[in-house]
């Protein structure tokens, strides 16, 4: 078996140890307080909260941890990520209790809503054509063209999210009030090149998407 099998085989390995750590009977049980904004489910009834069932594990895993960093009170400006209605909410849970309640959200099956009509031309034209000539990449390069998502690279799935939630995300990435993308800034440097009208547009149609 030459080198580089061997190397992909415990590559495969390694990240479906990571992916099972997570035990989504036992998160059920952990997710109580989680429930009063996202639902028991994970399909959130609030648009500005998100919709976390079917969502992939480590992105969940991710977002909590992030989370957990920044939104602590006297957390430096700048590390994880800040939701002032999550603040000290994740304190007092382990990693594991973390792993859990994202291996449970997870597993269950996320709802579908609406687009406007008036919005789907604009919308489908950005998530499947992007802004070419502005350098702007279609999102269903990361996103899957049906908004699936790509669980093992941690892009998370967006189809039937709340379109109030995605706008808020997409502008927050746009003005630099969310950063947790990572270093090579992708959804900042995406967020950048879309107007007011295009951010609207397409948290319509990712609403609607299935």
């Amino acid at each position: 078996m030459n080198k580089v099998l061997v190397s992909l085989l415990l590559t495969l390995g390694l990240t479906g140890a990571a992916q099972a750590a997570g035990d989504a009977a036992a998160g059920q049980n952990k997710v109580m307080l989680c429930s009063a904004c996202h639902n028991a489910d994970g399909n959130s009834a609030a648009p500005n909260f998100p919709k976390l069932a079917g969502q992939g594990e480590r992105y969940l895993l991710k977002q909590m941890k992030d989370i957990k960093a920044g939104s602590t009170p006297g957390a430096p400006e700048g590390v994880g990520r800040k939701v002032l209605e999550m603040t000290g909410m994740l304190d007092t849970f382990s990693d594991q209790d973390l792993e859990d309640i994202a291996a449970y959200f997870a597993s269950q099956k996320g709802s579908i809503g609406a687009a406007d009509p008036a919005l789907v031309e604009r919308g489908e034209a950005l998530w499947r054509g992007g802004k070419l000539a502005e350098g702007m990449p279609a999102c269903t390069g990361c996103h899957a063209p049906n908004g699936i998502g790509n669980a093992a690279a941690a892009y998370p799935k967006l189809n039937g999210q709340h379109a109030a939630y995605i706008a808020k995300q997409l502008t927050d990435f746009r003005e630099g009030v969310r950063t947790n993308d990572g270093d090579t800034m992708i959804m900042r440097a995406i967020a950048a090149k879309l107007s007011n009208k295009d951010i609207q547009a397409l948290s319509s149609y990712i609403q609607g998407l299935h």
